[in-house]
């Protein structure tokens, strides 16, 4: 049988942290321009790092050693972890590259900023893509060939872009409202540019794992890897593919080491390979080895958050959109500031996390919505982000004014500053003249009733004056007198 002819499991995690911001307050904007919560972000990410990302790491590179090369899986990290793990935890990019280098793992592109740039335009969604694929290169070795968006977000435009851009295949949601009676487990193809191929996530079977790994009123609880295999093995007669899509956190985070996940994920490869037709590839490999079933049309943003499967998740209040809205009516200002630190700040501005962070939505998906969120309730969560670009643009119209007012108030406050700083350096170069004892400054103070020595100096000059004239009488007399004696 060719591996054309196998059935294949894609096995993909999604990798992200965003960088959380610190409580702004409003007084502190135009003065304070440091946003992030250093001491939160540590802490919560090297907790994951030894609770999941180190650990399960190990467990992968040992089972593909196990497997020789059988067991293959697909990550994507979005670029902002990458800065975390440079920043907190070195030794989980050092893993991550040690697995690049089995040639075993597949490393998606993405989004730099796990951003909502498609949502926006064409242009920084590929600026975006871009920037992420240089830093995959740079710190990995890697050059992604498949690519997804933030948070699986798809349509037939997103998927025309990522297809223009060379790539060729994404991962998206197998919404029930997309497929109808198709099923998630075969190969589609974009509608607009049938060359990008799409596969689509099997939402019950990663769920299983993801959601209801440890919930003890679940039937199926507790899940094996014989019984989880035994429902793939199932859905061979029905299907090329299952794609088994999750966030890498579910393996020690979400569901802690005690719930058994970690042995779980030893034992899944051997049960599948043993008992099953089906095979391990990544995303790409997919695409190289099947063939598109039907076109995929998607005319409206998906994603895979929540029930709806929607955009809701980031876009369904008030709050949210007027945030958002905001933060991208900035991006002409940006792309002319020519600042490092304020484009920095952009990107980490843009991660989709802190408009998930707004969402009011408290029932279904309410406890998901709360994962590791520093707000208490989304109003302040909306609040203190609003405090911060607020700051933001401050800074980025003093480097990138918008309109000619903006420009002379800029030009006048750099002539300001420019005297302030000459002032400055004048009086501290007095200052060190006068302590050398070239320049001596006395204010003299006189006692009660006592004259200034200015007053005592004008008396005797005036005293002087008046003098002259006596002395010369004086004078004249005695030399009447001379004259007198010698005759």
């Amino acid at each position: 049988m060719s591996t054309a002819q196998k059935k294949a499991i894609c096995l993909y995690f999604q990798v992200h942290q965003p960088f959380r911001l610190r409580r702004y307050r409003f007084f502190e904007m135009g003065h304070e321009h440091y946003y992030y919560d250093d001491f939160m972000n540590e802490s919560i990410l090297r907790k994951i790092a030894s609770d999941c990302y180190l650990p399960a790491n190990k467990i992968i590179l040992d089972l593909i050693s196990k497997h020789k090369g059988k067991f293959r899986v697909t990550f994507s990290l979005s670029g902002i972890v990458i800065d975390q793990f440079r920043l907190y935890a070195p030794e989980v990019l050092a893993s991550f590259k040690e697995l690049a280098e089995t040639g075993c793992v597949e490393f998606l592109a993405e989004t730099n900023s796990h951003s909502l740039a498609s949502l926006m335009d064409r242009e920084r969604f590929e600026r975006q893509i871009s920037m992420h694929t240089e830093k995959m290169v740079e710190y990995l070795g890697y050059k992604p060939t498949s690519v997804r968006n933030t948070e699986l977000i798809y349509s037939d435009e997103i998927g025309s872009w990522m297809a223009d851009m060379g790539y060729k295949a994404t991962v998206t949601e197998g919404a029930k409202h997309i497929l109808g009676w198709k099923s998630p487990n075969f190969l589609y193809c974009n509608s607009i540019n049938p060359k990008l191929k799409v596969l689509l996530r099997n939402y019950t079977l990663s769920d299983d794992i993801a959601f209801r790994f440890s919930n003890k009123s679940w039937s199926s609880y507790p899940l094996t890897a014989e019984k989880y295999v035994s429902w793939i093995k199932g859905l061979g007669s029905s299907s090329d593919i299952v794609n088994i899509f999750m966030d890498y956190e579910t393996f020690g985070e979400h569901q802690k080491k005690e719930t058994g996940i970690f042995d779980f994920l030893k034992h899944l490869p051997d049960v599948v390979i043993k008992k099953t037709p089906f095979v391990f590839m990544t995303v790409s490999e997919i695409a190289d080895n099947y063939q598109p079933v039907a076109v995929l049309h998607v005319p409206s943003p998906i994603s895979w958050a929540d029930e709806e499967r929607d955009l809701t998740a980031w876009m369904g209040n008030e709050l949210q959109t007027a945030a958002v809205s905001k933060l991208y009516s900035l991006s002409e200002q940006v792309n002319r500031c020519g600042s490092d630190q304020l484009m920095r700040d952009w990107g980490y501005l843009q991660s989709s996390d802190h408009f998930y962070y707004m969402s009011t939505k408290f029932f279904s998906d309410g406890a998901v919505h709360a994962y590791f969120n520093p707000y208490e309730n989304p109003y302040q969560a909306f609040m203190n982000y609003m405090n911060v670009l607020s700051d933001f643009e401050i800074r980025l119209k003093a480097v990138a004014p918008v309109n000619v007012h903006d420009e002379e108030v800029n030009r006048l406050a750099a002539a300001v500053e420019t005297k302030d700083h000459l002032i400055s350096e004048l009086q501290e170069k007095l200052t060190k003249f006068e302590k050398k004892g070239r320049i001596v400054r006395t204010k003299a103070v006189k006692p009660k009733g006592e004259k200034s020595p200015a007053a005592t100096a004008k008396k005797a000059v005036a005293g002087k004056a008046t003098s002259k004239k006596p002395i010369v009488k004086k004078t004249a007399s005695r030399k009447t007198t001379a004259a007198k004696a010698k005759k």
